[in-house]
């Protein structure tokens, strides 16, 4: 059996993950720039999936700025009209309740962030698994988690809920950009989709002529070009705590993307235990740690986003040992005796004022 994909636009609506934010050295308190004003940046908002989208832009030939509205918002429609776990008539609900052995037509964006994430799955050993979906539900996360919000859920059920996961179980077929359903897959891109988003709403306007442009989807970013005054796009890394020892200065985006993940921001507790809102598909739990968050820096947000998953499943030691051997540039805010600490990977620390940034 084969279907091929197309569907309505529906909203996603998953939970926000705080990441980095803009700073705008030199902007701060200053009067809002007149909308003909060809030095000025320009901004863009809105809400999608569930969290907000922004864009901060130039403007030299005064275009009409509802244009990039536009590119941005059919950009993330597609996204969602694709990958919402949240909406019955989205491509990959579609996926999920499909028949065993069938094969599945996707959508070329579909295609690119499963393949991603099934290459992500296999080098991490099972960190990231696009088939966790069952167990986000058991933990009462998700749209298919029963009333009543987060919960521990006892080994019985964990058990069984790992029985339905594994990421080995899919098998795509790239001439055709398909997709098998080996029976009862439940993909969830939670942990990359957003930042897919990110990718294709900046090179959406790259290709429309906006071309220098910052991209945020709920704290997830992607730079392009530069800013009026010639310089780099600067985001504040929100990694941490604001009591972290050695806070990060602002960085330096050229034509960079960067995304946050960790439980600093989403948890919860239950009989006096902490656990993360990010599923270990590997013990069926949430990671648990001394991982507050990570932040990572990568050409792409799509591969940020997931990388960032990866490393806040891993931890501070696997998920630094992962990131070195990777080159991948990560920020960790770790919890320690004396209170959070920050530690960087070589690439990372690369980025930095004065190392060359």
């Amino acid at each position: 059996m084969q279907l091929r994909y197309s569907a309505e636009l529906p909203r996603m609506r998953a939970p926000a993950m705080a990441g980095a934010s803009f700073a705008q050295p030199g902007y701060a308190g200053a009067m809002a720039p007149r909308r003909a004003d060809p030095a000025a940046l320009h901004t863009l908002a809105g809400e999608t999936m569930g969290t907000t989208w922004r864009v901060r832009l130039a403007n030299p030939r005064l275009r009409p700025l509802e244009e990039a509205r536009a590119i941005v918002e059919a950009a993330l429609a597609a996204v969602v009209r694709q990958m919402s776990h949240w909406e019955p008539a989205s491509d990959l609900s579609r996926y999920n309740r499909a028949p065993a052995g069938s094969w599945h037509l996707l959508a070329p964006g579909f295609f690119t962030v499963l393949d991603a994430a099934l290459r992500w799955a296999r080098a991490s050993g099972g960190a990231l698994d696009p088939t966790v979906a069952p167990l986000v539900a058991l933990w009462g996360f998700g749209p298919h988690a029963r009333t009543g919000g987060p919960r521990v859920p006892d080994a019985r059920a964990i058990a069984a809920a790992r029985a339905q996961v594994g990421h080995a179980r899919l098998a795509l077929r790239p001439a055709d950009r398909a997709a098998l359903q080996p029976g009862g897959a439940q993909l969830d891109f939670s942990g990359i989709a957003k930042g897919y988003a990110v990718d294709l709403a900046a090179l959406a306007l790259r290709d429309a002529g906006w071309s220098d442009c910052l991209v945020e989807v709920g704290g997830e970013l992607r730079a392009s070009g530069q800013r009026p005054d010639g310089l780099p796009w600067r985001v504040a890394v929100a990694a941490m705590p604001h009591n972290a020892a050695g806070a990060a200065p602002p960085l330096a985006l050229r034509g960079q993307a960067i995304a946050t993940s960790g439980d600093h921001w989403h948890a919860f507790e239950h009989a006096g235990e902490r656990y993360a809102h990010t599923i270990d598909p590997r013990t069926g739990a949430p990671a648990r740690h001394a991982l507050a968050a990570v932040t990572v820096v990568h050409a792409e947000c799509m591969h940020a986003d997931a990388l960032a998953t990866v490393l806040t499943v891993l931890g501070p030691q696997e998920g630094a040992a992962f990131a070195e051997a990777y080159g991948v540039a990560a920020l960790f805010c770790v919890r320690g005796p004396q209170g959070p600490v920050l530690t960087a990977t070589t690439a990372f620390a690369a980025l930095q004022p004065g190392n060359g940034s």
